[in-house]
C-alpha cells in the first residue's frame, strides 16, 4: 500500500518555536517527527497523550498573596517598616 502524506500548516510564536526546536534538536528529534509522534499517540490512546490541566493556586499560595498585599498596604500607610534593600534591614537590625 502507497503512503500518502498531507501537509499541516500551524502558526506558532516565533520565540516558542525556536525554543522547541532547539530542545527537540538536543533529543534528535524535529518538529515534523514530534508531530508525527503525537498524532500517532493521539490516534492510539484516543486523546491526548498529555494531561491538559488549569493549574489552580493552592490554598497555602492564595494566603501567602493575601498577606504580602496586606504587608504592602501596611508599609504604605505606615503600619510597618519596609527595606530598600538588604542593608537597611541590618542596619534598622542592629539599631534596635
Amino acid at each position: 500500500m502507497e503512503s500518502l502524506t498531507s501537509a499541516i500548516n500551524v502558526q506558532v510564536d516565533a520565540k516558542d518555536k525556536v525554543e522547541a526546536t532547539n530542545i527537540l534538536k538536543d533529543l534528535g528529534l524535529n518538529m515534523s517527527t514530534l508531530i508525527n509522534m503525537t498524532i500517532k499517540q493521539v490516534i492510539k490512546r484516543g486523546g491526548l497523550p498529555f494531561e491538559v490541566t488549569n493549574p489552580k493556586p493552592s490554598q497555602e499560595l492564595l494566603e501567602a498573596l493575601k498577606e504580602g498585599e496586606q504587608i504592602i498596604k501596611d508599609i504604605k500607610e505606615g503600619k510597618r517598616k519596609g527595606y530598600h534593600n538588604m542593608d537597611d534591614l541590618i542596619n534598622s537590625l542592629n539599631e534596635d
